[in-house]
């Protein structure tokens, strides 16, 4: 179990990054770490992995006191593996022997036969040989995940693990991947700003703002009732309208957060306004952009372009 407990850090001359941050992580789970830049998400991995000092507060895993470089003469700890975006590789070096590099040669079979394994993961079989300088952006970041599996952390540590990595190739990596771990009970935190990362695979979502939890809790949960419309915004467009857009005379009004497949058109239900100005094909239909009164802008989706300058009437898909 990861134990965070009431952690304050900043750097030299910097105003603080993480303030007051408490969080509780069970083994085997898989969290995912969302935010605007600048948040705290890598700051608060490299605290975790021990590599500075907090200002304030305790890090545990699994009982065990996490300290940072004024006590350890290298930071890190050995239970625990953490993936930078920068890779950290051998670029000199082959794919192989990167992947291999901490694992022990005492049996060479044994030691190959892992490094097989993990190259057929991250699906780098074939370049086994090739120099990592030789690989592209992407090629290199799966190397990089092979290496952090190796040793078969405890909990792993993954900056935007799969950044560098083409659309196609990531889906199929995530699956592959996040199985793997489920399978080897392995903890992992993951900072993002993909939300299919925590979506798909994270089975609880932290948000993070200035240094702050914002909202904590299933992934599920936290996209289907969104606390507020920064939170929302992180999965996706999002709508803000009121309760009294959809009954005028409601005399206690509130915000109302929907995504755009929550709405649809409808001339029977319908009773937003919205003068539709562009249509954005996604492939399985399109997202319109649309004006609602007071010109605040609406999306929603529709399996067909709608006409720019179209008047159309919209109801929460549920109730249409």
């Amino acid at each position: 179990m990861l134990v965070v407990k009431n952690i304050s850090f900043g750097y030299l001359n910097d105003k603080s990054v993480i303030q007051e941050m408490d969080l509780v992580i069970e083994k085997g789970k898989h969290v995912a770490l969302l935010g605007e830049s600048g948040c705290g998400k890598s700051t608060l991995l490299k605290l975790i992995y021990g590599l500075y000092d907090l200002n304030e507060g305790e890090i545990y895993w699994n009982d065990e006191p996490v300290l940072g470089p004024a006590y350890n003469l290298i930071p890190g700890v050995d239970a625990m593996r953490y993936l930078a975006q920068d890779f950290d590789l051998m670029p000199y070096t082959t794919v192989a022997e990167n992947v291999g590099k901490f694992l022990s040669n005492i049996n060479w079979e044994k030691k190959q036969n892992r490094i097989d394994e993990l190259l057929h993961l991250v699906d780098m079989t074939n370049f086994a040989d090739v120099k990592v300088k030789d690989l592209s952006g992407g090629q290199q970041q799966r190397v990089a995940l092979a290496r952090v599996l190796a040793q078969d952390p405890e909990l792993l540590l993954l900056d935007e693990p799969f950044s560098h990595i083409d659309y196609t190739r990531k889906s199929m990596l995530r699956r592959e991947l996040f199985s793997y771990m489920k399978e080897k009970g392995i903890t992992c935190i993951v900072a993002t700003h993909d939300s299919l990362d925590a979506l798909s695979f994270a089975d609880e979502t932290v948000v993070l703002k200035d240094g702050n939890i914002v909202d904590a809790g299933e992934t599920k949960e936290l996209y289907e009732v969104p606390i507020d419309m920064y939170v929302a915004s992180l999965f996706g467009e999002v709508n803000e309208l009121y309760v009294s857009d959809f009954a005028p005379d409601t005399e206690a009004d509130e915000v109302l957060l929907f995504y755009p497949h929550q709405l649809m058109i409808s001339k029977q239900k319908g009773v937003l306004e919205v003068f539709v100005e562009e249509s954005y094909f996604k492939g399985d239909g399109f997202m319109m952009k649309s004006l609602f009164k007071n010109n605040r802008t609406v999306y929603f989706n529709h399996p067909f372009a709608v006409e720019p300058g179209t008047i159309v009437k919209l109801a929460i898909k549920k109730y249409a």
